[in-house]
Formats: structure tokens, C-alpha cells, sequence
């Protein structure tokens, strides 16, 4: 095929020309339609392989055909380079963490640049730089200074082996999607933003995002969420304490045949403290912990939970019903208890 199509020269001929033209360059024009193009940033912790180029040139073919319908596309590239991932892999190669970064992204710019992907290079961000975190530094000050960033222990996706906290999506099977090392959930003191304060006036707002694809605005509110309904305070005999619970439901009170908490909440252990339970709740645990949050609430999966040999008391109508702890119930989604219904679930 060489021998016919001289893949080197006319690629870098076009590319250059491509460069010399400022092709790919955009600049403000309200006369023309705007499209943004934008592929996730890749992480600079090693060199550039096949799944870069797959996912890169799909998103390159999106952005040309905008382009060749007339859009003013801007589609930037940038490195998600800040994070243990990285840090991990210079210690690993004994490499100082700025080194290796700084050289991984140098290798993957070549690679794209040379596979011709229409980035407007002007606009490449790499988050490391002080002109970037700059920006993310001032923001969480804002949010501090006023109240709206805190500071709890939560449960977190766990890799022991790259020693990092993963997102749900970057937990497959309950293993780590880097390295193949099954993920544990502990519980990590973190930052959280008080997002949930502005709920309503984010839903509200979505309705004016009349450009939008509906499956996106489907998904925004979906991630947003709101719950109409009653807290209810279910009470716990043997501790002399109470467990609330939030239902969009409450008149099914009536009706509830069992209890069910997080595995992590922590009346847990005092439940089952010197019980026969004891051990088994442990054992559950350890199971749970190497599931994501995803797969805990995944409406394909088997549910999987056990009975801890204890009773809570329906302030309605006085009856004991038992308690269970199941895989579905997130000690960080709502109160990390609720009640079962089964005629109306």
C-alpha cells in the first residue's frame, strides 16, 4: 500500500497546511451557530495508546462534520494531570511527579498533533499549572467563605494499590479500571459542596436550556433530584434511640413489614454488638465494600441483604418489625434507612 499512498508526506503536507491556515483556530462570531466540542481530558500517568486514538478521533469527527455544516466548533484539549494517578506512576518509576507529568503530556500532544485531531492548540489546558488550579483554588475559596463548602467523613470507592479514591464509573466489577485491584469502601474524611441548597432553583433553571439534547436535560434533573414527602422517627427499644427515615409515601406507613439500613450505618454495630450477628454482619460488610454505589442501586443486579436480629417499633400503629441491612441502602442517600413496603414498592 506505501508503494501507492505515501501516508508521511501527504499527511504532514495537509496538516500543515491545515497549521498554516489557522483551520482549527475559533474566535467569537455571533453571526455563525456555536457547537463545543469537548472529549474527557486524558490522565498524563503513562504513555498514549489505542484507546486514546479511538476515543480522540471520534470526537474529531464530530467536531469536523459541525464544521462542515457551517458551525464556529470550538474543541480544545486539555490534561487532567493533577492527582495520585500520576504521582503514582513517577514514584513508581522513580521519575519526580512534574518530570514524568510534563513529559507523558509532551508525548501525547506529538501523538494527537500527528494523527491531525482539529484541536484549537491555543486553548489546551493542563490543570497541574498554576494558571489553571489558580482558578479552581479562587472558586473553592468563594465556596468557603460562604458556607458552602464543608468538611465531613464519608464512604469512598477505595484502590489499595493506587492508593486513591475512584468515582463510581471508575469501578468496574468491583475492581479498579486502572489496575485491576478489587475496590474497598472506607470511610474518608473529604470536602463536600452544599450543591443540594441550590436544587430547585437548578431544576428551574433547566427548563431555559431550550437548545439542549433531551436526553442531557433528562439526565441533569435526574442527577439534581427532588423528593417530596415526611420524615418519620422510627424508635429503637433496646438503645432507647431513634432512626428517621424520609418516604414521598407516608401514608403507607401503615403497611411496613420491615426496616432496612445502609450495611455502614452506624447503629449497626451497636445493634449487633455481643450478638450472634456480630460476626456475620462483618462478613456482609467486607462483601458490600467491594461494590460501587452503581452497582448497589443497578435495577439489573441481584439485592442482597440479611436480618440482624433485631426489631424497630412503627410509631403508628406500635408493632415491631425486623431490621435488615442491604446492599441497596446508601448510608449517603438520605437517611441511610428505610422503610419497606412491599404492596406499595
Amino acid at each position: 500500500m506505501r508503494e501507492n499512498y505515501d501516508f508521511d508526506a501527504i499527511e504532514l503536507e495537509w496538516q500543515k497546511k491545515w497549521s498554516d491556515h489557522h483551520l482549527f483556530q475559533v474566535e467569537t462570531n455571533p453571526e455563525r451557530k456555536k457547537y463545543y466540542v469537548l472529549e474527557m481530558f486524558p490522565y498524563p500517568s503513562g504513555d498514549p495508546h489505542m484507546g486514546h486514538v479511538k476515543n480522540y478521533v471520534i470526537g474529531d469527527v464530530v467536531a469536523r462534520y459541525f464544521i462542515r455544516k457551517g458551525f464556529n466548533v470550538l474543541h480544545p484539549m486539555g490534561y487532567d494531570s493533577f492527582g495520585l494517578p500520576a504521582e503514582n506512576a513517577a514514584i513508581k518509576n522513580n521519575i519526580h511527579p512534574s518530570v514524568w507529568t510534563h513529559d507523558k503530556i509532551d508525548k501525547m500532544r506529538e501523538v494527537l498533533k500527528r494523527i491531525g485531531i482539529s484541536y484549537d492548540w491555543r486553548r489546551e489546558v493542563i490543570t497541574c499549572e498554576p494558571e489553571y488550579y489558580k482558578f479552581t483554588q479562587w472558586f473553592f475559596l468563594q465556596f468557603y467563605k460562604n458556607h458552602l463548602a464543608y468538611k465531613k467523613a464519608g464512604q469512598v470507592n477505595w484502590c489499595p494499590s493506587c492508593a486513591t479514591v475512584l468515582a463510581n464509573e471508575q469501578v468496574v466489577e468491583g475492581n479498579c479500571e486502572r489496575c485491576g485491584t478489587p475496590v474497598n469502601r472506607k470511610m474518608l474524611s473529604q470536602w463536600y459542596l452544599k450543591i443540594t441548597q441550590y436544587a430547585e432553583s437548578l431544576l428551574n433553571d433547566i427548563n431555559t436550556l431550550g437548545e439542549w439534547p433531551e436526553r442531557v436535560l433528562t439526565m441533569q434533573r435526574n442527577w439534581i433530584g427532588r423528593s417530596e414527602g415526611a420524615y418519620i422517627d422510627f424508635s429503637l427499644p433496646d438503645l432507647n434511640k431513634t432512626i428517621r427515615v424520609f418516604t414521598t409515601r407516608p401514608d403507607t406507613i401503615f403497611g411496613a413489614t420491615f426496616f432496612v439500613l445502609a450495611p455502614e450505618h452506624p447503629l449497626v454495630d451497636e445493634l449487633v454488638d455481643g450478638t450472634t450477628y456480630q460476626d456475620k454482619v462483618i462478613e456482609f460488610r467486607e462483601k458490600i465494600s467491594r461494590k460501587s454505589d452503581i452497582d448497589r442501586l443497578s435495577e439489573t443486579l441481584d439485592k442482597e441483604g440479611m436480618y440482624i436480629g433485631k426489631e424497630i417499633v412503627n410509631p403508628i400503629n406500635g408493632e415491631k418489625i425486623p431490621i435488615w441491612i442491604a446492599d441497596y441502602v446508601l448510608l449517603e442517600y438520605g437517611t441511610g434507612a428505610v422503610m419497606a413496603v412491599p404492596a406499595h414498592d
